[in-house]
Order: C-alpha cells, then structure tokens, then sequence
C-alpha cells in the first residue's frame, strides 16, 4: 500500500517526519511518498494543481493526504474522498477538489470516528493527528465507511474551464511552476487543433513541440507534460517575461 505526502510544510522543520513517524507506527509496511512540501504556505491552489496533475500517476489503490490548510481548527470538516481508484484525504477547503474533478461515483466521509485518530488530537497539527492516522488505518485494512458521517458535498475550488469566443478558446493561467512556465486551463488532448496562443497585449506565442524548438529566449506555448497547453521562454522565465501570473487571461487559436 503507498500513501502519498503534499504539504506546505517545508522541510526545514520535523513536521513531515512527525507524519511519516504516525503513518509508520500503525502500518510499517506502507510505502510512504513525498509529493511536494514545497507548496508556499496556505497555497490551497497550487497544492490542488499538484495533486490533480500527480495523482493519477500512482497504482490503483493509492491513499493521497494534502495538508495545506489555513483554516486548521476551525470548523472546517476533515474529509476523505474515495474514487474508482484512490482515497484522498485532507482539509475541506478546496485542497481534494481538482484532483477527483470529472470524477462519477465518489463516495464521501467526514472523519470524525475517534478510533481513527491520535488520542489527542491538536488544533494546529490536524496533518499528524487526524490525517495521517486516518490514512494509515485505512492502508492497514480498516472499512472506509467507518471513518465517519457520509457527505453529500465539499468544498470545490474554483475553476473555469475555457470559453468558445471568435478567435479561439479564452482560458486563464492556472499554475506558474519553478520554472516559470505558466500553464492553462486549456487540455492539451482538447479536440481543438492548437496553433497558437494569443496573450492579452496582442502576442502571438507559436506552438512547438519542445522548449528548444524556438531560440534561446524566444517565447512559445506548448502541451505540456501536466496535460495542458502552457506558455514558456527556452531557457528564461515566462511569468516574469511575460507578465504571466495565475488568472492571466489567454486565447488559444
């Protein structure tokens, strides 16, 4: 069984290991993997683009935990979401949204049974109290339904999915990642027949097949490996160069 890792949690401080050492301590046979802890602290989007673009990567049966969670011990509801072919667990803010997006059949728990949890559960620690015991005693075989009270809802982070106007599809950028690729919202497997993205001062960006497809510091769009179409500069930062931040409205022509 793996259980997977995402949290805004840095690696300079033990939080990560506290996790890993709870995970451990009720299955030491779970495989444990790091997905990022370098989402910048209270990103709740950029940890929700991580998950969505890693999860499905990972063998069917895969327990994910997402920690970044600014709103931890407030009313927030813990949740466990179970699709056809993973268990996703983590604050209700918005965190597990675009991960099960699309998704038919998710089954929904408030994680609330006691049995589930450390004995004394933190306030500002729900990571190593709450989700990573949950996750473990699931991983060793405890019933997902036992978690705790069905939900019919959660909290769905926001996304706009690409609007037909008279040049093309207008989208936004969603995630600029180290590089400082700006990547859209724009599918790469789109039926549309992708040329060109068109950016809001009137630049025309070509679509290449690689970085390196056009000279050094010339921008141009490809389909990323995230599955979308991104902007990008070989060898410079898009973002900074082209003024490109998340919202950064674009049309694919």
């Amino acid at each position: 069984m793996i259980i997977t890792l995402t949290t805004d949690f840095g690696i300079r401080d033990s939080f990560v290991g506290a996790m890993k050492g709870v995970i451990l301590g009720i299955a030491p046979a779970v495989r444990i993997v790091d997905l990022s802890h370098g989402i910048p602290p209270g990103d709740v989007r950029k940890a929700a683009f991580a998950l969505m673009t890693t999860a499905p990567f990972f063998p069917a049966g895969t327990i994910h935990i997402a920690v970044v969670d600014p709103g931890v011990g407030s009313s927030r509801k813990a949740i466990a979401i179970r699709t056809q072919d993973a268990i996703f667990i983590g604050p209700d803010n918005g965190v597990l949204s675009w991960a099960v997006k699309g998704q038919e059949h998710l089954e929904m728990r408030s994680v609330e049974n006691k049995a589930f949890l450390l004995e004394r559960v933190s306030s500002t620690f729900h990571g190593r109290d709450l989700f990573a015991p949950a996750a473990a005693w699931l991983a060793s075989g405890k019933d997902f339904r036992d978690l705790g009270p069905e939900l019919h809802e959660f909290k769905r982070e926001a996304w706009n999915d690409p609007v037909r106007v008279q040049l093309g599809w207008q989208t936004e950028v969603i995630h600029v990642d180290g590089y400082g690729n700006a990547i859209t919202a724009f599918r790469a497997d789109h039926p549309h027949r992708v040329r060109s993205v068109l950016l809001a001062d009137g630049r025309r960006l070509p679509l290449e097949q690689f970085y390196g497809a056009v000279a050094k510091g010339s921008a141009l769009a490809v389909k990323g490996s995230s599955g979308f179409v991104e902007i990008a500069v070989n060898q410079g930062n898009a973002a900074v160069e082209l003024g490109l931040d998340r919202g950064s409205e674009v049309i694919i022509a």
